[in-house]
């Protein structure tokens, strides 16, 4: 399977970041995996920030929940994350990843830069 991010790599404080994961050589309906956003901020370790699964339940990082909404679009093999009201300390790499559960990541896209300034 391979995954590929996309989206817009200058957000403006305050705005929402929206990240699209496209997936390819494999459905994101398939049983039974989980499909993550997960991100590192420079100089710092990886946090996940919530996944999705192959039925389309959803599972968010506490400190992120009310910030996050991750969806999916099955016609496309895609899933999403929209992370509102950004600010510097969300500037990172975003990564999606698919893995066998909530907290494992087998299969990474190649990430992509997020920076929050305005």
């Amino acid at each position: 399977v391979q995954l590929q991010e996309s989206g817009p790599g200058l957000v403006k404080p305050s705005q929402t970041l929206s990240l699209t994961c496209t997936v390819s050589g494999g459905s994101i309906t398939t049983n039974y995996y989980f499909w993550s956003w997960i991100r590192q901020p420079p100089g710092k370790g990886l946090e996940w920030i919530g996944s999705i699964t192959y039925s389309g339940s959803t599972y968010y990082s506490p400190s992120l929940k009310s910030r996050t909404s991750i969806s999916r679009d099955t016609s496309n093999n895609q899933f999403s994350l929209q992370l509102g009201s950004v600010t510097p300390e969300d500037a990172a790499v975003y990564y999606c990843t698919r893995g066998a559960s909530v907290d494992s990541f087998g299969s990474w896209g190649q990430g992509t830069q997020v920076t929050v300034s305005s």
